[in-house]
């Protein structure tokens, strides 16, 4: 699958800080340190609607992620998928009377430029569950064969995950079985399916029924379950013990819980990720933002109506990426703000002597992605480039390319 145009990141100079992420799994903020390649995987959309800020959130912070690495010399392989056939997309597409493969293209095509306009760094592997079926069908086999998946017994015998076949499940949530049976229903689970061995096992392979999107394999013709999309991608392309493991809060139970068991399952290896990272749900008046409200914001909206996509970015990120919080008027306003006031600072012939913030805004966004600070640490620097002025030169670049480099503002 086609990913989206990529932009240079400029060399800074100085002295980069190792990145140090917050791990779900430990619970505890600890130092990533990734090879000459650093990689990471974030799941991706399932496009059945336009990209929201919730969207744009999460994957910002694991852009911020990506620059740090960058800074700090690494390459970095990022992998993400596009959940393009799931039963939401399907519902969808019924309820609009579309084609699911129009609506899967249309919304992907829509994210991209989204991402694009956001300077989103894109991942080097973009894939689509469809692409990916031949390898996760080949995946599910081997789980059935090891006896750690089997089929229910009823007229559409789908293939389910024996949850208790491993001793790490649970490692990444830490939650109880009540609060997984919980969240498992709430987010796209059956634990209520009859013929399962327990309420937890989660869907491998969906046999085909009438009307539904199918492929022929040695499965039978069906379509492949949520979890072990994300499971075979990520593993087919990173290995296992990979650098990160991203995506939203909502994410951590069920669908990392099982990406992870699945892939650990599979090579007998542990754990799949080194970190596991997530970011804050991105709420409006006082609710989470989600389809099924109705209180979506779109990016691709806000760009219609003229909105600096750059005002967008600082909005977002003048909160932590971890804090869950509410998208208001007064934000926008606040960051299209800071932006004016940003590109009049680095517009001077002069300014203050810059290396310290420069510095700071290192130090800051290497402790975990410490937006708030690194960004009043650039504000610090613009008030007194814009009210005392400065002799240095060569401040007002240097600014600039720190800001573009590290947090992918574009002036």
């Amino acid at each position: 699958m086609q990913s989206w145009q990529s932009h240079p990141v400029p060399r800074l100079a100085g002295t980069p800080r190792p990145l140090r992420l917050y791990d779900t799994a430990t619970r505890e903020i600890r130092p990533t340190a990734p090879g000459a390649t650093a990689t990471m995987y974030v799941c991706g959309i399932t496009p059945y609607d336009a990209t929201h800020l919730g969207h744009a959130a999460t994957y910002l912070a694991f852009d911020l992620v990506h620059r740090q690495w960058l800074d700090n010399g690494h390459a970095v392989h990022y992998v993400q998928n596009v959940t393009d056939v799931d039963d939401p997309l399907l519902e969808r597409a019924d309820r609009d009377q579309t084609d699911w493969l129009v609506l899967a293209m249309r919304e992907t095509a829509l994210f991209r430029e989204d991402m694009e306009a956001l300077r989103v760094l894109p991942p080097r592997d973009y894939i689509g569950a469809v692409e990916a079926v031949p390898e996760i069908t080949e995946v599910v086999a081997k789980l059935l064969a090891d006896g750690i998946a089997y089929r229910v017994n009823d007229d559409y015998p789908d293939v389910y995950y024996a949850h208790e076949a491993i001793g790490t499940f649970g490692s990444v949530s830490h939650y109880d079985e009540p609060t997984m049976r919980a969240l498992f229903a709430e987010r796209g689970g059956d634990p209520d399916r009859p013929g399962k061995r327990h309420p937890l096992d989660a869907l491998l392979w969906r046999v085909a029924r009438p009307g539904e999107p199918s492929w022929d394999g040695e499965l039978g013709s069906g379509r492949p379950g949520w979890h072990v999309e994300c499971s075979v991608i990520a593993l087919n392309r990173l290995g296992m013990g990979f650098d990160v493991q991203g995506g939203g809060s909502d994410l951590i139970f069920p669908h990392h819980e099982f990406s992870a068991a699945h892939a650990e399952a599979l090579t007998g290896q542990h754990p799949f990720a080194r970190h596991y990272v997530h970011a804050g749900m991105i709420g409006l008046d006082g609710e989470k933002m989600s389809k099924s409200r109705g209180n979506l914001v779109f990016v691709s909206r806000l760009r219609g109506d003229g909105v600096d996509p750059m005002a967008v970015r600082l909005a977002l990120l003048s909160a932590h990426y971890r804090t869950d919080r509410t998208w208001t008027e007064d934000l926008l306003d606040a960051g299209e703000d800071r932006l004016a006031r940003w590109r009049s600072a680095v517009s001077l012939p002069a300014g203050p002597d810059a290396a310290d913030t420069v510095a700071r805004l290192r130090t800051h966004l290497a402790d975990d992605l410490d937006t708030p600070k690194a960004l009043l640490a650039v504000d610090a620097w613009t008030t007194e480039a814009l009210t005392a002025g400065g002799h240095d030169h060569a401040a007002p670049q240097l600014v600039r390319t720190a800001v573009d480099a590290l947090l992918g503002i574009a002036w």
